[in-house]
């Protein structure tokens, strides 16, 4: 599948992917900031953002779409980082395709095994908005209140919504795919080792990765390493910006 994508800057090719429910604007301001290093490469995956939708979904797939991406660009020496879903896309296209095309890969936030189901209060939030009859995005925003606490988590959301037609609102995801293979993507990826050289970000508050979690990371990617963001929970990123920034350019730029 065509991937819908955006790129900044210039120099070595950084793509990065992010989580479930997301598209490429969550990344905008960090692609700012990092494309001052590296020609940032900011990627819809399938049935997210801009990207095509299609009833079929796996990580297999979007490992591929964005191997075709690579292929697409003619891309070699990549920095792969990938936040929650799209980490699992990142160490899943490394375990297919790392030889001759990573550098370094930066998962954040995410673990190789599989996670129990936590988002029915998203998707009851995203069920909830009556984008046929609603006229205003704030209406959409108080819809979603009555299942979603976190402020956060529900702008995150919103940002999904757009106007497809004058007075007329819809998703940018594909939800009915995304809640259909909810199992999926929750699911471990298969085990496959990666030499290439691999930071694992995780949030302080987040449960993601465990202190548990690190044999069994490092006994498939042979050449990884952890660093922990203090107050963060798993939007790691948007929680504790700067601290993001400097840990993963202090990791790419040795």
């Amino acid at each position: 599948m065509k991937l819908h994508y955006r790129e900044l800057g210039e120099g070595r090719p950084m793509i990065i992917l992010h989580g479930l429910f997301g598209y490429s604007d969550n990344w905008q301001t960090h692609a700012n900031k990092l494309a001052e290093y590296y020609r940032v490469i900011l990627v819809d995956l399938r049935n997210h953002g801009h990207t095509e939708w299609s009833d079929e979904f796996s990580y297999d797939l979007m490992a591929e779409d964005v191997f075709e991406l690579v292929q697409e660009l003619e891309l070699e020496d990549i920095i792969l980082l990938g936040h929650s879903m799209g980490g699992k896309v990142a160490m899943r296209f490394a375990q297919q395709h790392e030889d001759d095309l990573l550098d370094k890969m930066i998962i954040v936030d995410m673990g190789m095994k599989s996670y129990p189901m936590h988002h029915e209060h998203i998707l009851a939030g995203i069920h909830a908005v009556q984008v046929d009859s609603i006229k205003a995005r704030r209406e959409a925003e108080e819809q979603m209140k009555v299942h979603i606490d976190s402020e956060g988590i529900l702008q995150f959301l919103l940002k999904n919504l757009y106007w497809k037609e004058k007075g007329k609102l819809a998703w940018r995801m594909n939800t009915a795919v995304l809640e259909r293979e909810m199992p999926e993507i929750l699911s471990a990826i298969p085990e496959g080792e990666v030499f290439t050289p691999t930071l694992f970000v995780r949030g302080e508050l987040s449960n993601y990765i465990l202190d548990e979690d690190f044999e069994s990371i490092e006994n498939q990617f042979l050449d990884s390493e952890f660093a922990t963001i203090s107050g963060a929970g798993h939007w790691v990123h948007a929680e504790a910006p700067s601290e993001f920034i400097e840990t993963i350019l202090s990791f790419c730029l040795r």
